[in-house]
Protein backbone atom coordinates (compact mmCIF):
# COMPACT_ATOMS: atom_id res chain seq x y z
CA UNK A 1 0.00 0.00 0.00
CA UNK A 2 1.17 3.21 -0.27
CA UNK A 3 -0.56 6.81 1.28
CA UNK A 4 0.08 10.06 0.40
CA UNK A 5 -0.93 12.65 3.15
CA UNK A 6 -1.64 16.28 2.83
CA UNK A 7 -2.76 18.76 5.41
CA UNK A 8 -3.55 19.37 9.19
CA UNK A 9 -1.93 16.86 12.08
CA UNK A 10 -5.77 16.03 12.27
CA UNK A 11 -5.10 14.20 8.42
CA UNK A 12 -1.95 13.13 9.44
CA UNK A 13 -3.74 11.12 12.41
CA UNK A 14 -5.96 9.76 9.71
CA UNK A 15 -2.85 8.48 7.42
CA UNK A 16 -1.73 6.51 10.65
CA UNK A 17 -5.17 4.74 11.59
CA UNK A 18 -5.29 3.78 8.17
CA UNK A 19 -2.15 2.35 7.85
CA UNK A 20 -2.78 0.62 11.46
CA UNK A 21 -6.04 -0.81 9.49
CA UNK A 22 -4.15 -2.28 7.01
CA UNK A 23 -1.24 -3.73 8.96
CA UNK A 24 -2.83 -4.61 11.97
CA UNK A 25 -6.34 -5.13 11.99
CA UNK A 26 -7.44 -8.94 12.63
CA UNK A 27 -9.42 -10.54 9.34
CA UNK A 28 -8.08 -7.53 6.80
CA UNK A 29 -8.22 -9.73 3.72
CA UNK A 30 -5.92 -8.05 1.46
CA UNK A 31 -6.44 -7.74 -2.30
CA UNK A 32 -3.93 -9.62 -3.24
CA UNK A 33 -4.16 -12.72 -1.31
CA UNK A 34 -0.43 -14.04 -1.65
CA UNK A 35 0.91 -11.65 0.64
CA UNK A 36 0.27 -9.61 3.86
CA UNK A 37 0.00 -5.33 3.32
CA UNK A 38 3.30 -3.82 3.67
CA UNK A 39 4.18 0.20 2.62
CA UNK A 40 6.11 0.71 -0.91
CA UNK A 41 8.56 2.23 -1.60
CA UNK A 42 9.17 5.36 -3.85
CA UNK A 43 10.33 2.95 -6.27
CA UNK A 44 7.77 0.59 -5.84
CA UNK A 45 4.96 2.81 -5.82
CA UNK A 46 3.50 2.14 -9.20
CA UNK A 47 3.08 -1.37 -8.39
CA UNK A 48 0.85 -0.55 -5.07
CA UNK A 49 -2.03 -2.91 -4.45
CA UNK A 50 -3.63 0.31 -2.63
CA UNK A 51 -3.10 3.58 -3.09
CA UNK A 52 -4.47 5.99 -1.13
CA UNK A 53 -4.52 9.68 -1.47
CA UNK A 54 -5.91 11.86 2.20
CA UNK A 55 -6.33 15.44 1.30
CA UNK A 56 -6.98 18.83 2.29
CA UNK A 57 -9.10 21.42 0.77
CA UNK A 58 -8.66 24.26 3.02
CA UNK A 59 -6.41 26.03 0.16
CA UNK A 60 -7.04 25.68 -3.27
CA UNK A 61 -3.81 24.49 -4.34
CA UNK A 62 -4.18 21.48 -1.96
CA UNK A 63 -6.85 20.83 -4.52
CA UNK A 64 -5.00 21.20 -7.71
CA UNK A 65 -2.06 18.93 -5.96
CA UNK A 66 -4.74 16.07 -5.91
CA UNK A 67 -5.20 15.99 -9.24
CA UNK A 68 -1.89 16.78 -10.09
CA UNK A 69 -0.94 13.18 -8.31
CA UNK A 70 -3.76 10.83 -9.35
CA UNK A 71 -2.83 11.56 -13.18
CA UNK A 72 -0.25 8.25 -13.17
CA UNK A 73 -2.35 6.30 -11.56
CA UNK A 74 -5.53 7.33 -13.77
CA UNK A 75 -3.20 6.19 -16.82
CA UNK A 76 -2.41 2.78 -14.97
CA UNK A 77 -6.44 1.93 -14.51
CA UNK A 78 -6.62 3.40 -18.26
CA UNK A 79 -4.04 0.73 -19.48
CA UNK A 80 -5.44 -2.28 -17.49
CA UNK A 81 -8.88 -1.52 -19.38
CA UNK A 82 -6.79 -0.97 -23.04
CA UNK A 83 -5.38 -4.52 -22.65
CA UNK A 84 -9.14 -5.66 -21.64
CA UNK A 85 -9.13 -5.75 -17.96
CA UNK A 86 -11.80 -4.13 -16.81
CA UNK A 87 -12.08 -5.60 -13.11
CA UNK A 88 -10.99 -3.45 -10.41
CA UNK A 89 -8.36 -6.31 -8.71
CA UNK A 90 -5.20 -5.03 -10.22
CA UNK A 91 -5.41 -1.97 -7.45
CA UNK A 92 -7.96 0.24 -5.56
CA UNK A 93 -7.54 3.90 -5.71
CA UNK A 94 -9.25 5.68 -2.92
CA UNK A 95 -9.10 9.14 -1.95
CA UNK A 96 -10.05 10.44 1.36
CA UNK A 97 -9.90 13.15 3.51
CA UNK A 98 -11.47 16.62 3.32
CA UNK A 99 -11.44 16.76 -0.44
CA UNK A 100 -13.05 13.77 -0.98
CA UNK A 101 -16.02 14.76 1.86
CA UNK A 102 -16.44 18.32 -0.29
CA UNK A 103 -16.42 17.12 -3.55
CA UNK A 104 -18.57 13.34 -2.96
CA UNK A 105 -19.72 11.97 -6.14
CA UNK A 106 -18.74 15.20 -8.10
CA UNK A 107 -15.05 13.25 -7.96
CA UNK A 108 -16.40 10.34 -9.08
CA UNK A 109 -17.60 11.78 -12.18
CA UNK A 110 -14.57 14.15 -12.93
CA UNK A 111 -11.99 11.48 -12.44
CA UNK A 112 -13.96 7.82 -12.83
CA UNK A 113 -10.73 5.71 -12.29
CA UNK A 114 -11.29 6.23 -8.66
CA UNK A 115 -12.61 3.25 -6.72
CA UNK A 116 -14.10 4.92 -3.46
CA UNK A 117 -14.29 8.63 -2.16
CA UNK A 118 -14.44 7.99 1.46
CA UNK A 119 -15.14 10.83 3.78
CA UNK A 120 -12.85 10.79 6.80
CA UNK A 121 -15.74 9.91 9.15
CA UNK A 122 -15.34 6.35 7.51
CA UNK A 123 -12.27 5.90 7.74
CA UNK A 124 -12.66 3.20 10.31
CA UNK A 125 -14.18 1.12 7.40
CA UNK A 126 -11.17 0.69 5.19
CA UNK A 127 -11.65 -3.13 5.57
CA UNK A 128 -15.20 -3.18 4.50
CA UNK A 129 -14.50 -0.89 1.93
CA UNK A 130 -11.56 -2.93 0.24
CA UNK A 131 -13.96 -5.47 0.06
CA UNK A 132 -16.30 -4.18 -1.58
CA UNK A 133 -13.62 -2.86 -4.18
CA UNK A 134 -12.76 -6.56 -4.54
CA UNK A 135 -16.07 -7.36 -5.46
CA UNK A 136 -16.03 -4.77 -8.16
CA UNK A 137 -17.85 -2.26 -6.72
CA UNK A 138 -17.46 1.64 -7.05
CA UNK A 139 -18.95 3.87 -4.38
CA UNK A 140 -18.80 7.07 -2.56
CA UNK A 141 -18.98 7.22 1.22
CA UNK A 142 -19.64 10.77 2.44
CA UNK A 143 -22.95 10.94 4.26
CA UNK A 144 -23.01 11.68 8.21
CA UNK A 145 -22.40 9.05 10.58
CA UNK A 146 -21.44 8.27 14.21
CA UNK A 147 -17.26 7.95 14.14
CA UNK A 148 -16.29 4.64 15.39
CA UNK A 149 -14.09 5.15 18.64
CA UNK A 150 -11.38 3.09 17.93
CA UNK A 151 -7.61 3.24 17.45
CA UNK A 152 -5.95 0.91 15.28
CA UNK A 153 -2.81 2.86 14.30
CA UNK A 154 0.88 2.68 13.00
CA UNK A 155 2.56 4.54 15.42
CA UNK A 156 5.88 2.59 16.06
CA UNK A 157 8.03 3.60 18.89
CA UNK A 158 11.34 2.86 17.08
CA UNK A 159 10.81 5.01 14.35
CA UNK A 160 9.04 8.27 16.73
CA UNK A 161 8.38 9.52 19.94
CA UNK A 162 5.73 12.13 19.18
CA UNK A 163 1.69 10.66 18.49
CA UNK A 164 -1.31 12.13 17.74
CA UNK A 165 -4.19 11.67 19.52
CA UNK A 166 -8.35 12.86 18.18
CA UNK A 167 -10.00 13.56 21.06
CA UNK A 168 -12.71 15.06 19.31
CA UNK A 169 -13.73 15.32 15.21
CA UNK A 170 -15.70 17.47 13.42
CA UNK A 171 -16.94 21.30 13.94
CA UNK A 172 -20.46 23.19 14.79
CA UNK A 173 -18.82 26.68 14.09
CA UNK A 174 -19.23 27.55 10.73
CA UNK A 175 -16.44 30.39 10.16
CA UNK A 176 -18.12 32.27 7.17
CA UNK A 177 -14.77 31.19 5.53
CA UNK A 178 -14.10 27.54 6.56
CA UNK A 179 -14.93 24.45 4.75
CA UNK A 180 -14.31 22.10 7.78
CA UNK A 181 -17.81 21.71 8.75
CA UNK A 182 -18.86 20.63 5.67
CA UNK A 183 -15.76 18.32 5.24
CA UNK A 184 -15.56 16.78 8.98
CA UNK A 185 -18.81 17.20 9.93
CA UNK A 186 -20.46 17.26 13.55
CA UNK A 187 -18.19 17.62 16.85
CA UNK A 188 -18.25 14.19 18.21
CA UNK A 189 -16.69 13.49 21.68
CA UNK A 190 -14.52 10.74 22.55
CA UNK A 191 -14.99 9.40 25.68
CA UNK A 192 -12.26 10.20 27.95
CA UNK A 193 -11.25 6.70 29.02
CA UNK A 194 -10.87 5.30 25.49
CA UNK A 195 -8.22 8.17 25.02
CA UNK A 196 -6.51 7.33 28.36
CA UNK A 197 -6.95 3.29 27.07
CA UNK A 198 -4.97 4.84 23.67
CA UNK A 199 -2.57 7.49 25.22
CA UNK A 200 -1.29 4.13 27.90
CA UNK A 201 -0.60 1.93 24.89
CA UNK A 202 1.22 4.62 22.99
CA UNK A 203 3.41 5.37 26.48
CA UNK A 204 3.48 1.57 27.93
CA UNK A 205 3.57 -0.57 25.01
CA UNK A 206 4.91 1.72 22.25
CA UNK A 207 7.57 3.78 23.69
CA UNK A 208 6.58 7.14 22.67
CA UNK A 209 7.30 10.37 25.00
CA UNK A 210 5.03 12.76 23.91
CA UNK A 211 1.25 12.77 22.72
CA UNK A 212 -0.58 16.12 20.94
CA UNK A 213 -4.92 16.09 21.04
CA UNK A 214 -6.20 16.92 18.01
CA UNK A 215 -9.41 18.65 17.75
CA UNK A 216 -11.09 21.31 14.98
CA UNK A 217 -12.21 23.32 17.75
CA UNK A 218 -10.62 21.10 21.10
CA UNK A 219 -12.21 23.29 23.78
CA UNK A 220 -15.79 22.21 22.42
CA UNK A 221 -14.78 18.77 24.31
CA UNK A 222 -17.29 17.48 26.01
CA UNK A 223 -20.41 19.34 25.35
CA UNK A 224 -22.08 16.70 23.02
CA UNK A 225 -21.33 14.37 26.11
CA UNK A 226 -24.21 13.34 28.62
CA UNK A 227 -22.85 14.21 31.17
CA UNK A 228 -21.13 17.04 29.74
CA UNK A 229 -17.62 17.39 29.86
CA UNK A 230 -15.00 19.85 29.12
CA UNK A 231 -11.82 20.16 27.87
CA UNK A 232 -10.09 20.84 31.36
CA UNK A 233 -11.78 18.14 32.43
CA UNK A 234 -10.00 15.68 30.34
CA UNK A 235 -6.53 17.57 30.67
CA UNK A 236 -6.60 16.88 34.32
CA UNK A 237 -7.98 13.08 33.59
CA UNK A 238 -5.18 12.04 31.60
CA UNK A 239 -2.57 14.12 33.57
CA UNK A 240 -3.74 12.21 37.13
CA UNK A 241 -3.61 8.60 35.29
CA UNK A 242 -0.62 9.23 33.15
CA UNK A 243 1.10 10.64 36.36
CA UNK A 244 0.96 7.56 38.18
CA UNK A 245 2.74 5.43 35.81
CA UNK A 246 5.29 7.67 34.38
CA UNK A 247 6.84 11.00 35.44
CA UNK A 248 8.32 11.84 32.05
CA UNK A 249 5.40 12.31 29.21
CA UNK A 250 4.71 14.81 27.74
CA UNK A 251 0.99 16.56 26.52
CA UNK A 252 0.24 19.36 24.35
CA UNK A 253 -3.39 20.06 22.17
CA UNK A 254 -4.26 22.15 19.05
CA UNK A 255 -6.68 23.73 18.33
CA UNK A 256 -8.25 26.40 20.71
CA UNK A 257 -10.91 28.65 19.75
CA UNK A 258 -11.24 31.75 21.77
CA UNK A 259 -14.83 31.78 21.79
CA UNK A 260 -14.63 28.89 24.07
CA UNK A 261 -11.25 28.83 25.93
CA UNK A 262 -11.70 28.77 29.50
CA UNK A 263 -10.06 30.41 32.68
CA UNK A 264 -9.67 26.58 33.62
CA UNK A 265 -7.28 25.35 30.67
CA UNK A 266 -5.25 28.02 31.52
CA UNK A 267 -5.20 26.69 35.03
CA UNK A 268 -4.43 23.13 33.82
CA UNK A 269 -1.73 24.41 31.34
CA UNK A 270 0.12 26.34 33.65
CA UNK A 271 -0.02 23.74 37.17
CA UNK A 272 -0.24 20.37 35.85
CA UNK A 273 3.20 18.89 34.74
CA UNK A 274 2.51 16.53 32.02
CA UNK A 275 1.02 19.49 30.20
CA UNK A 276 3.27 21.61 28.12
CA UNK A 277 2.68 25.51 28.52
CA UNK A 278 2.19 26.29 24.96
CA UNK A 279 -1.01 27.80 23.76
CA UNK A 280 -2.07 27.76 20.14
CA UNK A 281 -4.71 30.24 20.24
CA UNK A 282 -5.77 31.33 16.13
CA UNK A 283 -6.67 34.99 16.16
CA UNK A 284 -7.43 34.97 12.26
CA UNK A 285 -7.63 38.74 12.24
CA UNK A 286 -7.45 41.96 14.61
CA UNK A 287 -10.31 44.64 13.62
CA UNK A 288 -13.79 43.94 14.98
CA UNK A 289 -15.64 44.60 11.96
CA UNK A 290 -13.68 41.77 9.85
CA UNK A 291 -14.39 39.19 13.41
CA UNK A 292 -17.56 39.79 12.76
CA UNK A 293 -17.99 39.58 8.88
CA UNK A 294 -15.78 35.78 9.44
CA UNK A 295 -18.74 34.74 12.87
CA UNK A 296 -15.43 34.42 14.85
CA UNK A 297 -17.27 35.21 17.98
CA UNK A 298 -14.78 37.01 19.93
CA UNK A 299 -13.29 40.61 19.69
CA UNK A 300 -9.77 42.31 19.66
CA UNK A 301 -10.28 43.51 22.99
CA UNK A 302 -11.88 40.09 24.84
CA UNK A 303 -9.02 38.02 22.70
CA UNK A 304 -6.62 40.18 24.47
CA UNK A 305 -7.93 39.43 27.53
CA UNK A 306 -7.39 35.47 26.94
CA UNK A 307 -3.93 36.58 26.33
CA UNK A 308 -3.10 38.31 29.08
CA UNK A 309 -4.39 36.29 31.95
CA UNK A 310 -2.37 33.50 30.03
CA UNK A 311 0.91 35.67 30.17
CA UNK A 312 0.04 36.41 34.19
CA UNK A 313 -0.68 32.85 35.23
CA UNK A 314 2.19 31.16 32.58
CA UNK A 315 4.71 33.98 31.86
CA UNK A 316 7.43 31.41 30.45
CA UNK A 317 4.25 29.85 28.32
CA UNK A 318 4.61 29.80 24.10
CA UNK A 319 1.73 31.37 22.66
CA UNK A 320 0.95 30.70 18.74
CA UNK A 321 -1.72 31.17 16.47
CA UNK A 322 -3.13 31.68 12.44
CA UNK A 323 -4.21 34.44 10.81
CA UNK A 324 -5.70 35.20 7.64
CA UNK A 325 -5.26 38.56 5.57
CA UNK A 326 -6.67 39.57 2.59
CA UNK A 327 -10.69 38.55 3.86
CA UNK A 328 -13.15 40.27 1.89
CA UNK A 329 -13.63 44.31 2.63
CA UNK A 330 -10.44 44.09 5.06
CA UNK A 331 -9.35 47.55 4.45
CA UNK A 332 -5.84 48.95 5.07
CA UNK A 333 -7.18 50.38 8.57
CA UNK A 334 -8.23 47.05 9.62
CA UNK A 335 -5.56 45.39 8.19
CA UNK A 336 -3.51 47.85 10.39
CA UNK A 337 -5.24 46.41 13.62
CA UNK A 338 -3.95 42.82 12.88
CA UNK A 339 -0.46 44.07 13.23
CA UNK A 340 -1.55 46.21 15.99
CA UNK A 341 -2.57 42.99 17.74
CA UNK A 342 0.55 40.89 16.69
CA UNK A 343 2.66 43.87 18.24
CA UNK A 344 0.99 43.44 21.34
CA UNK A 345 1.00 39.47 21.46
CA UNK A 346 4.54 39.06 20.26
CA UNK A 347 3.73 35.35 18.69
CA UNK A 348 6.12 32.71 19.44
CA UNK A 349 4.98 31.59 15.65
CA UNK A 350 2.47 32.45 13.27
CA UNK A 351 1.06 30.43 10.62
CA UNK A 352 0.18 32.74 8.03
CA UNK A 353 -2.42 32.78 5.04
CA UNK A 354 -3.92 34.74 2.53
CA UNK A 355 -7.65 34.23 1.95
CA UNK A 356 -8.85 32.06 -0.43
CA UNK A 357 -12.96 31.38 -1.25
CA UNK A 358 -13.79 27.58 -0.61
CA UNK A 359 -16.82 25.42 -1.80
CA UNK A 360 -19.73 25.80 0.38
CA UNK A 361 -19.17 28.87 2.34
CA UNK A 362 -20.72 31.68 2.93
CA UNK A 363 -18.02 34.08 2.23
CA UNK A 364 -16.91 32.44 -1.29
CA UNK A 365 -20.34 34.37 -2.82
CA UNK A 366 -19.76 37.30 -1.44
CA UNK A 367 -18.11 40.78 -3.44
CA UNK A 368 -16.23 42.86 -1.98
CA UNK A 369 -18.56 45.11 -1.83
CA UNK A 370 -21.41 42.48 -0.66
CA UNK A 371 -18.78 42.26 2.26
CA UNK A 372 -18.51 45.42 4.19
CA UNK A 373 -20.89 48.30 5.29
CA UNK A 374 -17.92 50.51 6.04
CA UNK A 375 -16.35 50.46 2.58
CA UNK A 376 -17.14 49.97 -1.20
CA UNK A 377 -14.35 48.89 -2.93
CA UNK A 378 -14.38 48.61 -6.84
CA UNK A 379 -10.65 47.65 -7.42
CA UNK A 380 -9.87 45.10 -10.14
CA UNK A 381 -9.74 41.09 -8.51
CA UNK A 382 -5.65 41.82 -10.09
CA UNK A 383 -5.12 44.30 -7.39
CA UNK A 384 -7.26 43.01 -4.62
CA UNK A 385 -4.90 39.93 -5.17
CA UNK A 386 -1.64 42.14 -5.22
CA UNK A 387 -2.97 44.41 -2.05
CA UNK A 388 -3.52 41.15 -0.24
CA UNK A 389 0.19 39.72 -1.26
CA UNK A 390 1.89 42.59 -0.28
CA UNK A 391 -0.17 42.34 3.29
CA UNK A 392 0.63 38.74 3.65
CA UNK A 393 4.67 39.73 2.95
CA UNK A 394 3.78 42.68 6.10
CA UNK A 395 2.65 39.70 8.34
CA UNK A 396 5.27 37.49 7.85
CA UNK A 397 8.18 40.47 8.24
CA UNK A 398 6.19 41.19 11.43
CA UNK A 399 6.31 37.34 12.53
CA UNK A 400 9.77 37.24 12.17
CA UNK A 401 10.81 40.66 14.08
CA UNK A 402 8.48 38.76 17.07
CA UNK A 403 9.66 35.03 16.87
CA UNK A 404 13.44 35.80 17.01
CA UNK A 405 12.20 38.16 19.98
CA UNK A 406 10.94 35.51 21.78
CA UNK A 407 13.67 33.19 21.03
CA UNK A 408 16.05 35.75 22.64
CA UNK A 409 14.49 34.70 26.42
CA UNK A 410 16.13 31.56 26.10
CA UNK A 411 19.93 32.58 25.96
CA UNK A 412 22.29 31.52 28.51
CA UNK A 413 19.20 29.69 30.12
CA UNK A 414 19.16 25.72 30.58
CA UNK A 415 16.20 23.94 29.39
CA UNK A 416 14.85 20.74 29.33
CA UNK A 417 14.45 19.14 25.76
CA UNK A 418 13.18 16.12 24.13
CA UNK A 419 15.22 14.95 21.74
CA UNK A 420 13.64 13.79 18.20
CA UNK A 421 15.82 13.33 15.57
CA UNK A 422 18.78 13.92 14.32
CA UNK A 423 19.31 17.54 12.59
CA UNK A 424 19.08 16.46 9.08
CA UNK A 425 21.98 19.42 8.32
CA UNK A 426 24.25 18.28 10.15
CA UNK A 427 24.23 14.11 11.36
CA UNK A 428 26.46 15.13 14.47
CA UNK A 429 23.37 16.67 15.96
CA UNK A 430 20.49 15.95 17.42
CA UNK A 431 16.90 18.22 17.12
CA UNK A 432 14.79 18.10 20.43
CA UNK A 433 11.26 20.49 21.63
CA UNK A 434 11.18 22.56 24.63
CA UNK A 435 7.92 22.03 26.42
CA UNK A 436 7.18 25.29 25.06
CA UNK A 437 7.61 23.50 21.25
CA UNK A 438 10.83 25.40 20.17
CA UNK A 439 12.90 23.17 18.37
CA UNK A 440 16.19 23.18 19.62
CA UNK A 441 19.84 21.90 17.88
CA UNK A 442 22.84 20.35 19.59
CA UNK A 443 25.83 17.90 19.56
CA UNK A 444 25.19 14.43 20.05
CA UNK A 445 24.25 10.92 18.93
CA UNK A 446 21.26 10.47 17.93
CA UNK A 447 21.60 6.72 18.73
CA UNK A 448 22.13 7.40 22.31
CA UNK A 449 19.57 10.38 23.02
CA UNK A 450 16.52 9.64 20.82
CA UNK A 451 13.77 10.02 23.11
CA UNK A 452 15.67 11.20 25.94
CA UNK A 453 14.95 14.22 28.33
CA UNK A 454 18.04 16.31 28.36
CA UNK A 455 19.43 19.71 29.63
CA UNK A 456 20.84 22.21 27.24
CA UNK A 457 22.21 25.27 27.60
CA UNK A 458 20.80 27.72 25.33
CA UNK A 459 23.55 29.90 23.21
CA UNK A 460 22.37 30.89 20.14
CA UNK A 461 18.63 32.11 19.74
CA UNK A 462 17.20 32.00 15.82
CA UNK A 463 13.87 33.26 14.64
CA UNK A 464 12.23 29.45 15.30
CA UNK A 465 14.99 27.55 16.29
CA UNK A 466 18.12 27.33 19.76
CA UNK A 467 21.16 26.26 19.50
CA UNK A 468 22.46 24.92 22.60
CA UNK A 469 24.98 22.33 24.65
Amino acid sequence: YAIQTNGCQMNVADSERLEGILQNELGLQPINMDESYRPVNKVELNTADVIIFNTCSIRDHAEQKLYDALGPFRARKRQKQVEGDTSNSDFALIVTGCVAQQEGLRLLQKIPEIDVVLGPQYVPYLSEVLTKIEWGYQFCLTEPTIIIDNYKTNYDGSTSIRAWVNVIYGCNEHCTYCVVPATRGMEQSRSMESILEECLDLINNRGYKEVTLLGQNIDAYGRDMVPKRSFADLLHYLNSNLSSITSKCRLRYVTSHPRYFSDRVIDAVSTLPSVCECFHMPFQAGDNDVLRRMRRGYTYESYMKIIHKIRTASPDAAITADVIVGFPGETEEAFQRTLDLMDEVKFDNLNSFAYSARPNTEAATWTNDDATTTTSTTATSTTIDLTTAERLARVQELAVRNGLERSQRYLGRVIEVLVEDKNPRNNGQVMGRTRQGRQVFFDGSIDELKGEFVNVEIIEARTWSLMGR
